[in-house]
């Protein structure tokens, strides 16, 4: 399907499961480096105790709360999860049974029966911190031209990240880096009046680009800590972990979400002037700040929002969904939401990904009211 077709689909609204356990940074001690916070942002993170399928309930229930959304209405569910193990490194380390609970095509139908939603198509993917714009992805260019949606009907975008589950409390690298959160994104056609679009999607995209190397694995590690719900350090016998190249995703993640940005805006017939905000994928404060000088490359010159991981940390594919309800009221215009993850474990590629939205008459008149 050609790239520059433009879907009559918005966004109407987004809502957040954000777990209740947070985790300071005092907690890692002495295994902090020094200048993390400084570098990052971050000084806390939310930890899950429910699994990604009941983080996807909350944050779709919290949608209801919040729009009164009728699910019934509903023709479509993307369900994304970066938290999941990828099916090379299921194969090789778990069970078949537990191969299976780490399908996120599964996953997506478990999360249709569980909101009572019998006909409704689901689609599940990864692509890590890439999976929100993947998703947009998928459904500009394979529903939105077949379903016909309604004036009355939406899709619905569940992103569910539990990196705790997987993360190397051990390694200074990467240990403080992870968030759990969950989000629910409400996608309507632009003429609903049910569901009033407060931003129009101009362009959606994902893809996967060789690198030079590989920064991104997994390994088996025996005698890992991790925190105590009740405080503390407990340790696990052996427990299953990712593993990043810090230094590598610090140089790749900003190339990637600026190239995307400058694809996305050629696709679409526009240039980096037409960009009025950015919202990037939030890693960390110093690699949005990077990424900002390699955009400046690219034209685009714009505000771009940083600062939003200081009590989330890297909430992987709910940072973007979390970003724009965290600045809802103040964008306008053209805004562009790049994303940079890694690829496949092992493998020397990277994944960048960027959706173009455009603020509908809709928004300026609640922002103006609001003001």
């Amino acid at each position: 399907m050609d790239v520059r077709y433009r879907p009559s689909l918005g966004i109407a609204a987004i809502a957040l499961h954000q777990p209740p356990w947070e985790l300071e940074n005092a907690w890692f001690g002495d295994s902090m480096p020094r200048k993390f916070a400084h570098h990052t942002g971050i000084e806390a993170r939310g930890i899950s105790l429910d699994d990604e399928l009941t983080m996807g309930l909350h944050a779709v229930r919290q949608l209801q709360r919040e729009t009164g959304c009728n699910l019934a209405d509903c023709r479509g569910i993307v369900f994304v999860s970066p938290s999941f193990i990828p099916p090379s490194i299921a194969r090789q380390h778990l069970t078949p049974a537990q191969i299976l609970s780490e399908r996120p095509s599964l996953a997506a139908r478990q999360l249709a029966r569980g909101l009572g939603m019998r006909r409704c198509r689901t689609i599940g993917l990864n692509w890590f911190c890439c999976g929100y714009s993947r998703a947009f992805s998928l459904v500009c260019r394979r529903w939105a031209p077949r379903l016909a949606l309604r004036n009355d009907e939406f899709l619905l975008v569940v992103a569910a990240t539990r990196i705790s589950r997987i993360t190397d409390y051990s390694s200074p690298q990467t240990a403080a880096l992870f968030g759990d959160m969950a989000s629910a994104t409400l996608l309507a056609p632009t003429t609903s009046r049910k569901h009033p679009v407060h931003f129009e999607i101009i362009h959606a995209d994902a893809e996967k680009r060789p690198a030079e190397r590989s920064a991104f694995d997994f390994h088996l590690r025996p005698h890992v800590p991790s925190p105590a719900p009740g405080g503390g350090t407990v340790h696990a016998d052996e427990r299953l972990v990712y593993s990043l190249d810090g230094m590598a995703i610090a140089e790749i993640a900003p190339r990637a979400m600026s190239a995307a940005v400058a694809k996305a805006l050629a696709d679409a017939d526009l240039t980096g002037g037409d960009v009025n905000f950015v919202v990037p994928h939030q890693a960390g404060s110093g690699i949005v700040r990077f990424t900002g000088m390699q955009l400046d490359e690219h034209g685009v010159r714009c505000e771009l929002v940083n600062g939003l991981t200081r009590r989330t940390g890297n909430v992987s594919a709910c940072s973007v969904p979390h970003a724009l309800k965290s600045t809802w009221g103040r964008l306008a215009g053209l805004v562009a939401c790049p994303t940079a993850a890694v690829g496949s474990p092992g493998k020397p590629e990277v994944l960048q990904g960027c959706i173009l939205l455009r603020s509908t008459p809709f928004h300026a008149r609640l922002a103006n009211a609001a003001a």
